[in-house]
């Protein structure tokens, strides 16, 4: 584990005391960020974030932490610190707390090495007569960020979800060939996930069983 992964648990003290030298430029920071997100720019906010914690990484983790609520990093500030200090840090979830999203990727990004982490989906549907189709608006989203933008049919969404399992079973087949661990929380969401794409996969067997028993009018 490196230097990085390790700072947030195990030095909340320097991490503070970064903050507190720059409390003000971070703060001045952190309502810039505010009028951004409000004005819709969610992927500068997210750059500008990246940055932050590249060169400011004490007063990004610290920022972090406390948007996240995080009762063990309040309780090591007060311990190696003092209570006023800890006070201080909680006060920030109220001022600042529109941006605790957007400070939990980031921070996932630098610590776990991850890429702009989906964290929900935009969907809806719409009809097209004349190929007598439905189609399927959907964008991916990262936080506030939307990632991409896409209109398929249900068949072209199937092929796009194939993708990504195939380059999944493809990841866990190198692991296996390399003989590489997977940590136990990681293998028990994958058991998660599989069950949930079971159940579907499930109802979309049945709804095509019925669509193909539906007669189609020539």
């Amino acid at each position: 584990m490196s230097s990085r992964d390790k700072a947030p648990r195990e030095m909340p003290k320097a991490l503070v005391e970064d903050f507190l030298e720059q409390e003000a430029g971070t703060r001045a920071f952190l309502d810039e960020l505010q009028k951004l997100a409000a004005e819709g720019r969610h992927d500068e906010v997210r750059e500008r974030l990246r940055e932050f914690a590249e060169h400011s990484q004490g007063a990004f983790f610290t920022v972090a932490l406390s948007l996240g609520g995080t009762a063990q990093f309040f309780a090591d500030v007060e311990a190696q610190m003092d209570a006023e200090t800890g006070e201080l840090l909680r006060e920030l979830p109220e001022t600042y707390g529109t941006l605790a999203e957007e400070f939990s990727i980031v921070r996932t990004e630098q610590t776990q090495d991850r890429k702009n982490p989906v964290t929900s989906m935009s969907a809806s549907t719409t009809y097209r007569d004349d190929e007598e189709v439905p189609l399927i608006e959907y964008a991916p989203l990262s936080g506030d960020m939307q990632l991409t933008e896409c209109r398929e049919s249900p068949e072209e969404v199937l092929q796009v979800a194939h993708f990504l399992v195939q380059s999944t079973t493809d990841a866990l087949e190198v692991a296996l060939e390399e003989d590489q661990a997977v940590n136990t929380e990681e293998l028990s969401s994958l058991i998660d996930r599989r069950e949930e794409l079971e159940l579907e996969l499930g109802t979309l067997r049945d709804q095509i069983d019925e669509l193909r028993r539906t007669p189609v009018d020539e």
